[in-house]
């Protein structure tokens, strides 16, 4: 996989989310510090490897980085035109940036034994950062907010979000079922080939 030009953004991006991750902080202020990490991140578009920014059949989840003992994961989410997610929790605390065009979330809350009841709706734009905590009410549906073109979101997640046991929902019905996400790719970029920068020092 070819290394982005400004693959080093990310590389400082996950040094400083490491450092957090040695504090062992509660999850407000992986939320808050977090925040501010990733639209430092966010606030370039040039840094990620263009095999990681194509949409597909489906939306991709294309991990970047999982910390080694699995602290937390980053991931680019590709949406293309029409994709959606279905209705899902995350068991996990996350955030969520814009890095390219725009998407929606929608706030579902199951009731037991009918339709799920439709909650807040959030409109995500470049450079814009939400979080989610890790509470049973975290349950969304996500989509593509451009009708014409792909979009692309950064997520940070505390776990190894690709191989957490979680559950997605039948909207009509409220009824769970376990899924396990995975990732879309094999491999991850190379944050760590340094040759041409050293060189040029």
């Amino acid at each position: 996989m070819a290394a982005s030009p400004n693959i080093a953004r990310l590389r400082g991006f996950i040094q400083a989310m490491t450092r957090l991750a040695d504090r062992d902080p509660p999850e407000e202020v992986w939320l808050g510090e977090g925040r501010r990490l990733l639209e430092g991140l966010i606030r370039q578009d040039d840094w990620l490897p263009e095999e990681l920014a194509q949409p597909g059949p489906t939306y991709r989840q294309y991990l970047l980085h999982c910390d080694p003992l699995e602290r937390f994961s980053v991931v680019s989410f590709v949406w293309g035109i029409g994709q959606r997610t279905p209705v899902h929790n995350h068991k996990v605390w996350g955030l969520v940036g814009m890095l390219r065009g725009a998407e929606t979330s929608t706030t579902m809350h199951p009731v037991p034994g009918g339709p799920m009841r439709t909650g807040q709706v959030d409109h995500l734009h470049p450079g814009e950062v939400v979080g989610v905590g890790s509470g049973e009410e975290d349950i969304h549906w996500v989509e593509n907010a451009q009708a014409d073109a792909p979009s692309i979101s950064i997520h940070v997640y505390g776990g190894n979000i690709g191989a957490i046991a979680r559950h997605s929902f039948n909207p009509e019905t409220s009824a769970r079922k376990p899924f396990v996400s995975g990732y879309t790719n094999a491999v991850v970029p190379n944050l760590w080939d340094r040759a041409a920068e050293t060189q040029a020092a």
